[in-house]
């Protein structure tokens, strides 16, 4: 009896354990120290900083992030092969010195992850902040796919608005603004290539919406596809190109 219990508790455990980043295809590693131009930002010192002792809730909310990343690409059921890749990714993590930012950036399937970044203050930001950054990858993998697509109408968006924010609102996929602009980050001067953070910005608008569809079966908020013109050109390519057409936004 007392073996049978034994039994029984093991497999519970087992059942009940959570995933690892390594389960999950995440390898952690920390990052390089070095000066950075950070463009607007001006140049920052980073140092490597695993996400242990002080820093521990990182790894956290990082298992925490890649667990509902994972989740939410695996319910997509996206085609064979899948356009979009989220698993056999390296995170490289640094400490900024004196600065709290970037948050994080991305290049050649690895996401550098600022555990001082000011975006990474908790789960919804590390979550967020993440899902951003594997958009960057796959753009890249795709051939810098949002300069060659997106490219004209953000250009002409930024023609039109500058860096006004009242202007640029209808056209921007996500609330995030930068402080000393005011402006959104999607269209903030000086930050490598604008396009590509549209573009990251937008995708990380699908998940928000895709995510609302499928726990409310509405959205609260006006579907950004459903905006200007330009919205929902970005928005079609975008969902053709990386999320198998997958949209359970209703038509506009």
């Amino acid at each position: 009896m007392r073996v049978w219990a034994l039994v029984v508790l093991a497999v519970a455990a087992t059942a009940d354990a959570k995933p690892t980043l390594a389960d999950l295809g995440i390898t952690v590693d920390a990052g390089a120290d070095e000066i950075m131009d950070g463009g607007y930002r001006g140049s920052i010192h980073l140092v490597p900083q695993l996400p242990e002792g002080r820093y521990k809730r990182h790894r956290e909310w990082t298992t925490k992030a890649w667990i509902d990343i994972d989740a939410f690409f695996s319910s997509l059921e996206l085609p064979d092969p899948a356009p979009y890749r989220w698993r056999n990714i390296t995170m490289k993590f640094v400490r900024s010195v004196g600065k709290r930012t970037p948050s994080a950036w991305a290049s050649q399937w690895t996401i550098n992850y600022n555990v001082e970044g000011s975006l990474m203050t908790s789960a919804a930001g590390v979550r967020e902040t993440l899902f951003h950054e594997l958009f960057h990858l796959n753009d890249e993998q795709h051939g810098d796919w949002s300069a060659k697509t997106l490219a004209a109408d953000y250009d002409a968006i930024v023609k039109k608005c500058g860096i006004k924010a009242a202007c640029l609102a209808p056209y921007a996929p996500n609330d995030t603004k930068v402080r000393a602009s005011g402006t959104y980050y999607a269209f903030q001067p000086n930050n490598g290539s604008g396009v590509h953070e549209y573009a990251a910005e937008l995708a990380v608008r699908y998940w928000k919406e895709q995510r609302e569809m499928t726990e409310t079966g509405k959205l609260s908020h006006r579907a950004f596809k459903c905006g200007p013109a330009e919205n929902a050109r970005a928005w079609r390519a975008l969902v053709g190109e990386f999320f198998g057409g997958r949209d359970a936004v209703p038509a506009c």
